[in-house]
């Protein structure tokens, strides 16, 4: 609710009365505020009105504001200082409001200390020491502890530990050479005309002899004694021997092993 107040020379809302004295819009010596108190102090008494904490507060503030404003223009003190200089509008509102909170923030620190000397004052500290006759035994460590224990203790700690050793004897280890392979792709492919690598390798158990037999064919290849192709992508790859009558010179087989 915005206080709307009446004077010989304005009339509207007591917040735009503030706003146009400190803008230098109108002169605070003309304007009475006897008057805008009687008008609020009627409102007050007014029992059909209802204010609210906030308009009440809004307007204390504002006029103390105008009051402060006027005295010191009344009163005789320093000539050179302007109004604005000490009340720039809202600015002094905003101080209060924190003044206030600062106030609030100590009046409820002082709530929390008296909370706890009400609870401390409910204690009551231990006078005496310890009861006559209380004896507090601590336990024997070394209770059971012969010198053999200790002489058993000393030779576990002294003698030397085992190193670990990591048997390989359960592992089987297929040593196929590709040497070996070629010399006997060589003596089998001549018969055995074009082939596929699938049906080559049809009866081979393991992977490694697989990729052992690929490479086979790949030095047979790079010595020039077999062709290989493949039709289509990712397809078959066909293997046929170039020359049956051709020698095999195994000094120039690389010597893979797997």
């Amino acid at each position: 609710m915005t206080f709307v107040v009446t004077t010989p020379s304005f009339s509207g809302p007591v917040e735009l009365l503030l706003h146009l004295i400190n803008s230098h819009e109108m002169d605070i010596l003309d304007v009475p505020l006897a008057p805008l108190v009687d008008e609020f102090v009627a409102v007050l008494r007014d029992e059909t009105v209802q204010l609210a904490t906030d308009d009440l507060s809004e307007f204390l503030l504002v006029a103390s504001i105008l009051l402060e404003m006027k005295s010191q223009r009344l009163l005789p003190g320093r000539d050179s200082t302007e109004p604005d200089e000490e009340f720039v509008g809202w600015e002094e509102r905003d101080v209060l409001l924190a003044r206030l909170l600062e106030l609030r923030t100590y009046s409820a620190l002082a709530d929390a200390f008296v909370s706890l000397f009400e609870r401390a004052s409910r204690s009551f500290p231990r006078l005496r020491g310890v009861d006559d006759g209380f004896v507090v035994t601590p336990p024997d460590l070394l209770a059971g502890v012969t010198t053999a224990l200790l002489a058993g203790a000393y030779l576990r700690g002294i003698e030397e530990k085992p190193v670990p050793v990591v048997r390989l004897n359960h592992v089987t280890v297929d040593a196929v050479t590709v040497a070996e392979t070629v010399v006997a792709l060589s003596q089998r492919l001549p018969s055995m005309g074009r082939l596929s690598f699938r049906a080559l390798t049809a009866n081979l158990q393991s992977r490694i002899e697989v990729i052992v037999h690929f490479l086979a064919l790949l030095e047979l290849c790079k010595l020039g004694l077999i062709d290989l192709g493949q039709g289509a992508t990712f397809g078959d790859v066909q293997i046929e021997w170039l020359d049956a009558e051709s020698s095999l010179d195994l000094g120039r087989v690389d010597s893979y092993e797997g």
